[in-house]
Parts: structure tokens; C-alpha cells; sequence
């Protein structure tokens, strides 16, 4: 943090920088005694300077009263930054902790944990987690003071580790209490907790609007729209769409949007008919506009402007217009129906406010005519109430009456009997009113709804507030303010005239701008104040009512200072001259103003007000804009005031450690177990292959160097892939018609090298070969099982649908074993008796001992015929030679064949399978189904 937002931000910084600055003097040198006293009294000034309260949240907003009551951070229900939603979060994260400790721990640090965790409800949460300052990193715990710290460390220095991800806090949380504390502490004493709820000044009006020394409100701006012209009005058409309308002087209405940005084409363009010039000060041009009540149905709205008759005579003019029928964002240029036009004798005072009562009638507030003293006749426009001027008119737009009038008059006009009155006259005595407003009423208990708040310009002295009732004369220009103006009128005991609620002289301001009561839903405390300026000097004030007495108050409005206005996006400023006030469809209050009051100068500004010290609830102020379809471009809101802050950047919070801890051992899931059961396969085979070898208990490792060809033996258990390969080779050199039996065996014996020691057998070569085969296809057949998670019903529908296959390919197997060595035992009979016959007739030995050996060569064959069947693989008696006849030898041949086709696309799908499945990916149904065909007796030979 700098060290100028420090000193901003915490003033009492600044007391120890003069402490820090006056030691080095003393020891030079005592100082005298004036100088002492001088130092002594800055020391104690800057003691003495209260701290400076910027209530703030995590999420760089002011605090607020949640709408509900909290259940955990119950300390915080009345004010502070937690909503029902956030409380519950934290809470849950608070109980997921606690289950973590002992019986004895949780006595012992559960409420010294729950005071730490439920300061992210703090109003001060900003402060004390250090993101006040968008330039320092936001800190995963609160800053504590240092003797709770050392409280809490020896409490719940277990518990940190739950809390952060803080590898230095975590360490010194559980060992070192000092450097802890050094860590959690804050540079501002009077924000770590708990001081931060003991300093009077940061909890004395916590929430109320802040005042300086003076009792002058401290509000903040946001900038909302710039670049217009004298912008004489902004309102919204009350259709659900949030629009805002601003008209300049000139006479263009533009739109902007929700999003703040402008349409690119105007709204309307009456330029071509305004009278104005770019003289300053010129009160002439488009002055004002009214959408009606049934806007959104109808899509009327009302107009009033200058003109000129012939180049001679001035008017001001009221017209009826509709939006365009193919954009909304336009009104059709065609449509406008003059409603009543109104001479003006002179160039000034010429009113301009149009509005919708809650009555439905629209209301016309005209000047007196202008010139200085409403010098027009006996007792002037404004006294004369046969005359349009100076007054405020009622009229129903709805109907119109028998006569040529495109209006009809209400029927409760106060003087539509009296024949001495114009009937549009609701009230009188007005001299020029700059700015009214209807007051929508308490959101609450409605009081105040259907008001009337006007601001009169004055003439010399004083400028005023009046709230407008039916009949009622306004005292212009018998009095002006609370005084009298004309003394002869002033002194009639006819007059009857309504005070102002409120006036001030012009020492004050020179030029009221009227404004509006806030009703809105983002400021609460707001809500009750009437807010207006005055146009010459840039001042805002506002007016509070006392109701019991209905007397009105002034209560100061100023920008407040850096501390105050110290959020993203604020700033506390604005141009001097105020032109008019605002307010959008959700009540939210603004005020347009430049600083150059011409009708060319296009420094016109929009600014919204923001209260800084307290908002409403999240969610509470949403709004749901019905869509606008946009036919032209649209121009995004580019801001050019400075904010409070240099940066609209706000820093990033590390999301709080929310881990769901369980004490009880995991349940591990189907998906889990998958992943460790082809390690436990793949042991377990390696254990039976190879005595010699390492075994690898990793299934992954074993799958991902299955793309290795290694020569090595020791490889067969990590790579059943190589194994599947050697088996094939041997095979396919076998079919081949390898004649070296030697050659057969050293390859099988290099392919399974510790299977079984010395064998020379090809039988048992193969045998090996095949059971590497099949240990390979059982690893990845529960590789895929398991990864395919299959549900005991389907596991049992395969079975029951596998099992008579499988009994009848061994049946089928069984007869052609016992068929071959039936026909075999048949050839070495007839071929012994051949021999017998042509031979010399010998004894019982001798015909004994050839059988015999037959018998135990037919065994042989009969054993090494089994394993060939059951193994699916062709045996090559390589010890013995004998002749075969052509048929035999020819059909042989053709059933190696077969079989070795078989085997090879068997072998072939297995290693596409293991290349692709790499033991995570699902089973594959077409490599499944080969490997299923085993039998309980095959599973149970390897």
C-alpha cells in the first residue's frame, strides 16, 4: 500500500509519521520551549483525531441490514455485509471445521472460531481483510489484534490449516505464536478485530448517512451519461424497459439503455421547430416532456417548446406525438396534434415543466411572461387568473370536450365554475417554476404519495420550495418567499397565499432547480429526503419533513471526501451549473448539469446519487428490464469524470477454504476401485509367471509401456501386451513349419523364461506362450470389468447366457480328442498286426512291450492334444518324426490353418484393444466377447 492511501485511508498513520519525525530532533538537540510546545501539540491533535469510518464489504460495497434475521452471525442481523445466503455458507464451513476436532478442542476453540470466521459479516469486512485498497492483495483471514491473536493461537493454532491454504500461516500456526501474530495483524489499530468494535467514532451513527463537522450529508456520484447539450431534462417513458430519455435544449431526445449505452439515432429531433439561441443564459428551446400514464399501450407522450409566429410573436407550445409504429426508439415526426399554444410577451420565464399526476391529468406549469416584477397588468399574469401565465394548469388528454378544445377540463378544477377564471387553472400566484416532481410515497406506508414539489425562481431575494394543492395561490408577486415583494398586494387581505415549505435568500443560491423526493430502493437512507440545487452556484440541498409537525428542515448535501467516497466507480464531484433533476422508473434519483451553460456546449453530464455509508440487501434492488430491440447501432457510455479511486479494478479474494471433511473413512466408489483392481491382477499374475521378477503394482505403468516392444523376459509381467506378441510369433512360426524344435523352444523359453525351467517340450512352450496369452486377456477382461462398473445383473445375465456356449465348445473339444486317439489306437493296431503277421511268432512279451510304449506314446499325444485343444493353439511333436499320409497331412495343414487364422485375429483384437483402451477407457463389446468364452477350468489351469 502506498504510503499516500495509507495516510488516506487510515489518518492515524499520519500521528505516527510525526512521532517518527519529531524523535530524531530531540536527540540533537532539546528543543525550546515554544518549539516543544508546538511539536507536543501536533502529537496531541493527531492522537485526538478520530478514525476515519469507511464501513465497507468484501465485495467493495457499503453494508446494509439484511432483510432476514441470521442464524449464525447473529451480531451482524441489524447491520453488516451478510445476507441469509452468505451466513449459511459460513456456517456450514464453520460445522465442517469443528468436526474435525476432539471433544476437548472444540470446547476449547469453537467460539474463538466463530468470532474469526463471522467477521466477513463485519460492515468493517474490508478493512479487515485488508481489499479497502484495490492495489493490496485481499487476506484469506481477518486481521486480529494482537493479544486475541495470541489468544486464538494457543486456542486454534490446529485449526488454521482448515482454514487457509497459506503455507506460511499454516506454519507458523504451529509453532511460532509471535511471527503468527505478526502475520494476522493490521497496520491500523483501530481496524483489527476487536478493536474495530470498541472505537466510538467507526460504531457512534454506523449506517446513518455521514456528516462532516458541520452536519453536511456526504453523498457520492457515478457518472451516467456525458457529452449532451444543455441538457434540460432526463425521464423514463414507464414501460418496464428502463429507458432513460434525455432532451437537450436544442431539441434532440436521445435514448439510453439499461446497459448505458445510446442509441445512435434520436428519439425525436424538433430542432428544426425550437426557438433558442446559444446566447448564455437563453431560456428558451425544448423544455419539456411527459410520456402518458398508458405509455406502453398507447405509446402517447407530450411536448413543450418554444416557437415563433411570423418571426414576430413567441409561443410556447404543448403537442401531443406517438412513437413510430416500426421502432420503438423513434417517434413518428408526423404525428403531433397541437393540445394549447400560450403567447410569450418576453424572451424569459417560461416555464417548461410537464408532468402526469397520479390522477392520470396532465399538468402544465407556465412562467408569469417574463421581464422583472411580472410587470403585465394590474396586479400581473400570476395574481390574474384569467390569464395561462404564471400558473399551474390541469387538463384531461383523454377526452375532449364539446368545444374546439382538443382537452377536456376535469371535472374538479377549483375555478371551472367561476366566470373571472380560466378553467385549466389548478393553481396560481407562480413565477416561474423551474422543476417539479410527483412523489410516489413511502414504499412502505405510501405517506406523501400524489405530492407536488415545485421549485420558484425568484426575483431578487429568494428562491422557494412549494409543495402545489388544488386552488392554492403562491403569493407571486405580492410576496417572494417569506416576504413581501409588493407591499400593496402584499398587504390585501384577500390574497390567502400558501407559504413555501422552504426559501432562501441569495446568499445562498440565485437560481432554485426543483427536484424530487427519494423513493428508490439502493440508498435507504435517502428514502424521506427531497433533494434539488440551485443552477448559479452548483449547490445541492435537501429537505427533511418532521411529521408530526409537517415542518420541513434543510439538511446539508455535500460530495464527500476521499475516505468517504473511497469505491470503485465513485466520484465526488460535479459540474456547477445544475439545469435539472432526475428520476428513473425504479425511483433511483440524478441530476443533469454542465459547465458551460450554452445550448452548443457539449459538456452536459449526468450523475446519479449514491449514499456511501449504507445500501439495500443484495438482491432486493434487481430489476428485470423488459428486452428493447435496437434496429440502429448503439454507442457504448464511455466515462471521462475521475474517480475517487485511480482504478475501477477491484482485487481478487482467494475463495475461502470450503473443504467438506469427513472423519469417518471414505466410501470408495466403483469408479475408484476400478482404477486399483488391474494393479491387483497384474501382482498377482506376475507372482505365478516369474519368480525372478520385480513385480510392477502400478496397472497403469504396466499399460503405458505395453508400446514398447522389449526383447527382455523380465518385461512379460510389466507389459502383457509383449506377451500376447512373443505367443502370436511363436504361433506363427509354428504354422510356419519351423522344423528346428530347438529354435521353437529357446523362443517360447525366451518368451515365459522362468515358467518352467529346462523344458524343452514344444507342448509346454506353447502352454507358457498361451498363458501369458490369457493372463494378458484376463488383465485387461478386469481392467474393462472393472472400469465398465457392470451391475450384478448384467454380470449374471452374461453368465447364464455364456455358460452352455462354453459346455458345449468343451464337449464339442472332448469328442474330436477321444474320436483322434480312437482312430489312432485303430492305425498302430492294424499296423502291429501287419508286422505280427509277416514277422517271427514270439511270446507274450513280446507283443506286450510295443503295446505298452504305444500306450504311453498315445498318452502323450492324448495330454499335448488337451492343451492344444483347450489352449487354442496347434502343438508340434518335435521329438519324433513320422510319416503322414498326403490326405492327412493336407487336412492337418488346412485345421493349423484355421486355427492359426483364429489365433492371429484374436491376437490381433487383443492388442488393439490394450493400444486403445490403455486400462482406462471402457470395455470394448467386441473384444469382450473372445475373452469370455474361458472356462472355469481354463481360468483355474493358468
Amino acid at each position: 500500500m502506498s504510503s499516500t492511501r495509507d495516510a488516506a485511508l487510515h489518518p492515524g498513520g499520519a500521528g505516527c509519521a510525526v512521532l517518527r519525525a519529531a524523535a530524531p530532533s530531540s536527540s540533537k538537540k532539546t528543543p525550546r520551549l515554544p518549539a516543544f510546545s508546538l511539536v507536543l501539540s501536533v502529537m496531541l491533535l493527531a492522537r485526538v483525531q478520530p478514525a476515519s469510518a469507511h464501513p465497507q464489504c468484501l465485495d467493495f460495497e457499503p453494508p446494509f441490514q439484511p432483510h432476514w434475521h441470521l442464524e449464525f452471525c447473529k451480531q451482524y442481523e441489524e447491520f453488516g455485509c451478510c445476507d441469509q445466503q452468505t451466513d449459511n455458507t459460513i456456517a456450514e464451513r464453520y460445522w465442517d471445521t469443528v468436526e474435525q476436532l476432539e471433544v476437548e478442542g472444540q470446547e476449547l476453540c469453537a467460539d474463538m472460531l466463530k468470532e474469526v470466521m463471522c467477521q466477513e459479516c463485519s460492515p468493517y469486512s474490508a478493512h479487515l481483510y485488508d481489499a479497502e485498497d484495490p492495489y493490496t492483495p485481499v487476506r484469506e483471514l481477518p486481521g486480529l489484534c494482537f493479544d486475541f491473536c495470541t489468544e486464538f493461537h494457543s486456542k486454534c493454532g490446529h485449526v488454521v490449516k482448515y482454514l487457509t491454504e497459506n503455507k506460511r500461516l499454516q506454519d507458523t500456526a504451529e509453532r511460532d505464536t509471535s511471527t503468527f501474530c505478526a502475520l494476522m495483524d493490521l497496520s491500523d489499530q483501530d481496524y483489527c478485530y476487536p478493536n474495530v468494535l470498541k472505537t466510538q467514532d467507526l460504531n457512534g451513527n454506523l449506517g446513518q448517512v455521514v456528516e462532516d463537522r458541520k452536519g453536511c450529508l456526504q453523498l457520492c456520484l457515478t457518472e451516467v451519461a456525458n457529452g449532451l447539450r444543455n441538457p434540460v431534462l432526463m425521464l423514463h417513458s414507464g414501460d418496464e424497459t428502463h429507458r432513460m430519455f434525455i432532451a437537450e435544449q436544442l431539441g434532440f431526445v436521445w435514448v439510453y439503455l439499461h446497459d448505458g449505452s445510446r442509441v445512435e439515432q434520436p428519439f425525436l429531433d424538433m430542432s428544426g421547430e425550437v426557438v433558442t439561441t446559444p446566447w448564455l443564459g437563453d431560456e428558451r428551446g425544448f423544455l419539456g416532456m411527459a410520456f402518458h400514464p398508458k405509455y406502453r399501450v398507447n405509446g402517447r407522450f407530450f411536448i413543450y417548446y418554444s416557437i415563433e409566429v411570423n418571426s414576430k410573436v413567441e409561443k410556447v407550445r404543448i403537442s401531443e406525438m406517438k412513437v413510430s409504429d416500426h421502432d420503438m426508439n423513434m417517434a413518428d415526426p408526423y404525428s403531433e396534434r397541437v393540445i394549447l399554444e400560450i403567447e410569450e410577451p418576453a424572451a424569459n420565464h417560461n416555464g417548461g415543466q410537464l408532468l402526469f399526476g397520479l390522477d392520470g391529468y396532465l399538468y402544465i406549469f407556465t412562467g408569469d411572461g417574463g421581464k422583472a416584477g411580472d410587470p403585465f397588468g394590474k396586479y400581473g399574469n400570476a395574481q390574474n387568473k384569467s390569464a395561462l401565465l404564471g400558473k399551474a394548469l390541469r387538463i384531461d388528454v383523454d377526452l375532449s370536450d364539446s368545444s374546439e378544445r382538443p382537452y377536456r377540463i376535469p371535472a374538479d378544477n377549483p375555478f371551472i365554475h367561476d366566470p373571472g377564471a380560466r378553467p385549466e387553472v389548478y393553481a396560481y400566484g407562480v413565477r416561474n417554476m423551474w422543476r417539479c416532481s410527483v412523489d410516489r410515497g413511502d414504499p412502505v406506508s405510501r405517506y406523501g404519495r400524489s405530492r407536488i414539489f415545485c421549485g420558484d425562481v425568484g426575483q431578487n431575494r429568494f428562491e422557494e420550495i412549494d409543495i402545489i394543492v388544488r386552488g392554492g395561490n403562491y403569493g407571486w408577486r405580492a410576496k417572494e418567499g417569506f416576504e413581501c415583494f409588493d407591499l400593496k398586494l402584499c398587504h390585501n387581505s384577500s390574497l390567502n397565499d400558501i407559504l413555501p415549505i422552504f426559501a432562501y435568500s441569495h446568499h445562498v443560491g440565485k437560481s432554485v432547480t426543483g427536484g424530487y423526493v427519494y423513493r428508490g430502493c439502493e440508498s435507504p437512507n435517502l428514502n424521506g429526503l427531497y433533494l434539488f440545487g440551485d443552477f448559479m452556484n452548483g449547490r445541492i440541498m435537501a429537505l427533511e419533513e418532521d411529521k408530526t409537525t409537517g415542518v420541513w428542515k434543510e439538511r446539508s448535501v455535500c460530495m464527500g471526501d476521499k475516505t468517504t467516497c473511497s469505491f470503485p466507480g465513485l466520484i465526488n464531484h460535479h459540474h456547477k451549473f445544475i439545469i435539472s433533476f432526475a428520476e428513473d422508473e425504479a425511483g433511483e434519483l440524478y441530476f443533469l448539469a454542465t459547465s458551460y451553460p450554452s445550448t452548443t456546449s457539449p459538456f452536459g453530464t449526468v450523475f446519479k446519487f449514491m449514499d456511501p455509508s449504507r445500501r439495500a440487501p443484495p438482491e432486493k434492488c434487481k430489476r428485470k428490464p423488459l428486452p428493447v430491440k435496437v434496429k440502429g447501432k448503439k454507442l457504448p457510455f464511455v466515462p471521462r469524470e475521475l474517480t475517487v479511486l485511480e482504478t475501477n479494478e477491484k482485487p481478487t479474494r482467494p475463495p475461502p477454504k470450503n473443504m467438506k471433511l469427513i472423519t469417518k473413512p471414505p466410501t470408495t466408489s466403483r469408479r475408484v476401485q476400478s482404477t486399483t483392481s488391474p494393479t491387483k491382477v497384474t501382482t498377482s499374475a506376475a507372482k505365478v509367471t516369474s519368480s525372478t521378477t520385480k513385480v510392477t503394482t502400478s496397472a497403469t505403468k504396466v499399460t503405458t509401456s505395453a508400446t514398447k516392444v522389449t526383447t527382455s523376459a523380465v518385461n512379460v509381467t510389466m507389459s502383457a501386451t509383449n506377451v500376447t506378441r512373443s505367443a502370436v510369433n511363436v504361433t506363427r512360426s509354428a504354422v510356419n513349419g519351423t522344423t528346428s524344435a530347438t529354435n521353437v523352444t529357446r523362443s517360447a523359453t525366451n518368451v515365459t523364461r522362468s515358467a518352467v525351467n529346462g523344458t524343452t517340450s514344444a507342448t509346454n512352450v506353447t502352454r507358457s506362450a498361451v498363458n501369458g496369452t490369457t493372463y494378458a486377456a484376463n488383465v485387461t477382461m478386469a481392467s474393462t470389468v472393472a472400469l465398465k462398473g457392470k451391475s450384478p445383473e448384467k454380470k449374471a445375465k452374461e453368465k447364464n447366457t455364456l455358460k452352455p456356449w462354453r459346455k458345449s465348445k468343451i464337449t464339442n473339444k472332448q469328442e474330436a480328442t477321444a474320436q483322434k486317439k480312437k482312430n489312432t489306437l485303430q492305425q498302430k493296431s492294424r499296423e502291429e498286426s501287419k508286422k505280427t503277421t509277416a514277422g517271427k511268432p514270439g511270446g507274450e512279451k513280446d507283443k506286450v512291450k510295443p503295446k505298452a510304449k504305444q500306450t504311453a506314446t498315445d498318452n502323450s499325444k492324448t495330454d499335448s492334444l488337451k492343451a492344444s485343444k483347450r489352449l487354442k493353439v496347434i502343438t508340434i511333436n518335435t521329438k519324433k518324426k513320422k510319416k503322414i499320409p498326403q490326405r492327412k497331412a493336407a487336412l492337418k495343414q488346412i485345421k493349423l490353418g484355421k486355427n492359426n487364422i483364429k489365433m492371429r485375429e484374436s491376437a490381433t483384437e487383443l492388442q488393439a484393444f490394450m493400444n486403445k483402451t490403455n486400462f482406462n477407457v471402457k470395455g470394448n463389446r467386441t473384444m469382450r466377447n473372445p475373452l469370455q468364452v474361458k472356462s472355469k477350468k481354463d481360468t483355474k489351469a493358468l
